[in-house]
């Protein structure tokens, strides 16, 4: 299985809350990996994260459709009360889509963000 099929299963599989609510995040434990879809317009993909000493490193790999694309990861180490936005860009005058992953305590979150309209 490509890492393009296993992102697109990944993303079937489960969804991204509405932007009132959040999906929380379980770490990685073992074998079981626990993967939250992203849906970002035309790029998708998965986010998880595991328990490290100096936080929770969350890793996120992100792939726009198509045969040829090339999946790009992000990787960032979360101290309680950080967060991430990953967001793509949309037509002028609209607001990007966008994903917030915060970390609240020894939970991590994952919910649509409010982006500001840019141009």
């Amino acid at each position: 299985m490509t890492i393009r099929h296993a992102i697109l299963a990944a993303v079937l599989a489960s969804t991204v809350a509405g932007a009132a609510s959040a999906e929380v995040l379980k770490p990685v434990q073992a074998r079981e990996i626990d993967v939250q879809g992203i849906d970002l317009g035309a790029v998708s993909g998965v986010v998880y994260y595991t328990a490290e000493p100096d936080g929770f490193r969350v890793v996120a790999t992100l792939a726009q459709g198509g045969e040829d694309s090339v999946p790009v990861r992000v990787e960032a180490v979360l101290a309680p009360g950080q967060s991430l936005v990953l967001s793509t860009p949309r037509g002028a005058g609209e607001a990007p889509e966008a994903v917030q992953i915060s970390r609240q305590a020894d939970t991590v979150l994952v919910r649509r963000a409010t982006a500001a309209v840019t141009n």
